[in-house]
């Protein structure tokens, strides 16, 4: 069991799973039924956790081969299909030599790609170049997708990162077509730049326009996470925690999983066995977090080209912006010229140091907004 019950590094299980029934059951229900979904909403609400849980539910645990495909760190068509076929080597290895012998029979044109461990298990290592072409690896899996011996179930995160490879201007068409003839297995495209993911799969000239069916998430509602997080603070070890408390935190950060996970890690550390958490411990709490970060945060903003620093402090100091290209908000921030406000904007959600909903854009980790507010930057 884990000794802090406020988890931030990911799933780890349906005790520590706050709410989202309705959610998994649609996931569910909608895969275990033969549809492909577009899961959109901004980072840090759970997306990822959702699919994981949804995975561990028995109708597709004991029925389905199931495979998470994060693709948020490639940069290329050759990184896409790398990472996609180690996550399905890594998701069968588990169920046994005969399953992952299977997919490993296929891959002709990486076979001498392949070691093995200690223990008699394959070690997908390929180097830079190793893959040429990755075109052909591609094919190659989908090979083992359609002749699977389970109907399987795949879920590729950050899915719009395919939008920024520069060695295939044709990915979304190659992969409707691959996907529209896999008919052993059902996918899960997951994305937290909606409005590239909105895109890609609601606009009629696009590959992928009424292949899926699209799905977002909204932040869990206080009182859900209220009886959750009273449950976690009694279980080990009888603490307590007021509804104040949870509701002032569950508000001062718009209910955003992560961002409220973080803070409730930090008050049940620093509540005492048999002792109460109190809304007086919230600020202490967010500044202890704060302090801890502030390095990275100083080194983020340092990175930035200027003219995206100068845009990207902007609109923190501004809060909400609908206008970005409007004359007001460039004078106003004596920013050098509209042009310049659209080319940086353009970085900064690329990097997702913003973000936009509804026409209006901000600075979405809302830790960073305030590290900029109290070290006076801002």
């Amino acid at each position: 069991m884990t000794e802090n019950p406020f988890v931030t590094n990911g799933y780890v299980g349906p005790s520590y799973f706050c709410d989202r029934i309705e959610e998994t059951k649609n996931l569910v229900d909608f895969l275990t039924n033969g549809n492909n979904i577009a899961l959109m909403s901004p980072r840090r609400l759970g997306k990822t956790d959702l699919i994981k849980h949804s995975f561990n539910q028995p109708a597709i645990r004991d029925n389905f081969y199931t495979f998470l495909v994060d693709i948020y760190a490639t940069d290329s068509f050759r990184d896409f299909v790398n990472v996609f076929g180690k996550s399905i080597l890594e998701g069968l290895k588990p169920k046994g030599r005969k399953v992952w012998e299977k997919f490993l029979d296929v891959l002709f044109s990486i076979r001498s790609e392949i070691t093995f461990d200690i223990s008699g298990n394959p070690v997908w290592g390929l180097g830079v170049g190793a893959m040429t072409p990755p075109q052909i690896t591609l094919d190659e899996i989908f090979t083992y997708l359609r002749e699977a011996d389970k109907h399987c179930l795949v879920a590729i995160d950050e899915f719009q990162q395919i939008l920024y490879y520069n060695d295939n201007k044709h990915i979304e068409a190659e992969l409707r077509t691959q996907i529209q003839h896999c008919t052993n297995a059902n996918f899960i495209f997951a994305g937290s730049q909606r409005h590239l993911m909105s895109n890609m799969f609601l606009s009629p000239a696009r590959p992928f326009y009424q292949s899926v069916v699209p799905m977002g998430l909204a932040p869990i509602p206080f009182n859900r996470y209220w009886a959750f997080a009273e449950s976690l603070f009694a279980r080990n070890g009888g603490r307590r925690i007021k509804q104040d408390v949870v509701e002032e935190v569950h508000k001062r950060f718009n209910g955003i999983t992560a961002n409220v996970q973080r803070i409730m890690n930090i008050l049940y550390m620093q509540t005492p066995i048999g002792g109460e958490c109190t809304k007086d411990m919230v600020d202490p709490a967010i500044d202890t977090y704060l302090q801890m970060s502030s390095e990275a945060y100083g080194a983020l903003l340092r990175q930035m080209p200027e003219k995206q620093r100068n845009v990207f402090l902007a609109i923190a100091a501004e809060g909400h912006v609908k206008t970005i290209s409007g004359g007001s908000f460039v004078h106003k921030y004596n920013l050098p010229s509209v042009s310049s406000v659209v080319s940086a904007v353009k970085g900064l959600l690329e990097k997702d140091f913003i973000t936009e909903t509804d026409g209006e854009y901000y600075v979405y980790d809302h830790f960073f907004l305030l590290w900029l507010k109290r070290s006076g930057i801002i």
